[in-house]
C-alpha cells in the first residue's frame, strides 16, 4: 500500500498582505486542536490576524504537500500555497464554519495546482516548438534519485493519468480520508471509491511492469 511519508518537504512561510508566518511567529502560537477550528475561523472572519496564522500553521504542511505532489517543484508549489491561502483568506466571509475547513482549503490547493500544470504545459510546448525552429537541443530533464523506494513509488504514481494520481496523494500520501477526499475532488463518496480501486489497480500494474524494486514492497 503505498505510504505517505515520503518526498514533499515541509515549508515554513507564507505571506498574505502583511500576514508572514515566521518562525518565531509560529512558535509563539498556540496549538490548534479541532474542537476549537470553528471559533478561529470566526475570529479570523472578524480580522484576528493572529486566528488566521493559527489556520495557516495548522494546515500550510498539507497545502503545500498536496501542491508538490501534483506539481513536482518546490517553487511551483510554494507559489500555489501562497495563492491558496491568499485565496480562502478571501473566500472566509462565504464559507461554513460548521464545515472542515481542510478539505475545502486543499480543494482550492488542488484547482490552483491543476490550473498551473496546464499553464506550464502550454509554455513547455511553446518552447519545445521553439527549440524546433531554432534547432536547438531540447535539455532534457535530470536523472531521477531512485535510492529509496518512497522515491520510487512516488516515481510510479506519476504514471497514472491525473485523476489516479490526484487520489492516491490524498489517501495514502496525504492520509486523508475517503470522505475527505471525495469532498476535494468535488465526487460523491462511491465515485472516489471506485475511483481509488481503478487507480491502485493501474498502479499495481505499473509496479509489475516497470518498478520490480517495488514489487515485494507491494505486495
Amino acid at each position: 500500500m503505498p505510504s505517505g511519508k515520503t518526498e514533499p518537504p515541509a515549508r515554513g512561510r507564507f505571506i498574505l498582505g502583511s500576514m508572514t508566518l515566521s518562525e518565531k511567529r509560529q512558535n509563539a502560537l498556540p496549538n490548534l486542536r479541532l474542537t476549537d477550528e470553528s471559533e478561529w475561523i470566526i475570529q479570523a472572519r472578524a480580522g484576528s490576524e493572529q486566528a488566521w496564522l493559527v489556520l495557516v500553521h495548522a494546515h500550510q504542511e498539507a497545502v503545500f504537500r498536496l501542491a508538490y505532489l501534483l506539481l513536482r517543484d518546490p517553487a511551483d508549489a510554494d507559489d500555489v500555497a501562497q495563492e491558496a491561502f491568499v485565496r480562502a483568506f478571501l473566500s472566509l466571509a462565504r464559507f461554513d464554519e460548521t464545515r472542515p475547513f481542510r478539505p475545502w482549503l486543499l480543494q482550492i490547493t488542488r484547482n490552483l495546482a491543476r490550473n498551473r500544470r496546464r499553464s506550464l504545459g502550454r509554455y513547455l510546448r511553446h518552447l519545445a516548438r521553439w527549440q524546433a525552429d531554432a534547432g536547438e537541443t531540447a535539455v532534457a530533464p535530470p536523472p531521477s534519485d531512485s535510492r529509496t523506494n518512497g522515491r520510487l513509488l512516488w516515481q510510479a504514481v506519476q504514471t497514472l493519468p491525473l485523476k489516479g494520481q490526484e487520489i492516491v496523494y490524498l489517501r495514502y500520501f496525504l492520509e486523508l480520508s475517503e470522505a475527505e477526499t471525495a469532498v476535494i475532488l468535488n465526487i460523491p463518496a462511491g465515485t472516489a471509491k471506485s475511483r481509488l480501486s481503478r487507480a491502485l489497480a493501474q498502479l499495481r500494474g505499473v509496479i509489475e511492469r516497470d518498478f520490480p524494486e517495488l514489487r515485494e514492497m507491494h505486495r
